[in-house]
């Protein structure tokens, strides 16, 4: 699968780390920043990760920031993004299967690597529903 990545700051370790068991597991990665701890805007990120999955260069997006609300508010400005905050398991799943997300924003500074792993393994393994819940994406304007 081609995944895009992305983070501010308080994202970054986990983002490296999430990045290296990805790669593991065969994806094909793109990192869209930050490179480095250093103090950085989650907009810029945000924009970034929105603007590469809107221009289908890459499947899925994972964004990381904090709390996972800045970088997923910025993501959702821009048009075709769904981009779901997920905290845990359950909620990744149902981002994916209700909701068709197409960018998993984690909040870092709440959430452990193993459950950041879980979140991300259940959003890129789970599929859209379809049905009931197509009628409702279809309501949310591009």
């Amino acid at each position: 699968m081609n995944l895009a990545l992305a983070s501010d700051h308080a994202g970054y370790e986990m983002k490296v780390k999430l990045m290296s068991y990805l790669k593991e597991k065969g994806h094909n990665l793109v990192d869209l920043g930050a490179f480095s701890s250093e103090s950085a805007d989650y907009p810029d990120f945000g924009h970034a990760i929105a603007q590469h999955i809107s221009d289908n260069k890459s499947d899925f997006g994972i964004s990381l920031c904090g709390s996972g609300n800045g970088i997923n508010m910025t993501a959702n400005k821009h048009p075709q993004i769904r981009s779901a905050l997920c905290w845990n398991a359950e909620i990744s799943r149902l981002a994916r299967a209700h909701n068709n997300a197409n960018i998993c924003a984690i909040p870092a500074r709440f959430v452990s690597f193993e459950e950041a792993v879980e979140i991300v393994t259940l959003f890129l393994s789970t599929s859209f529903d379809g049905g009931r819940h197509k009628t409702r994406i279809d309501k949310i304007p591009l």
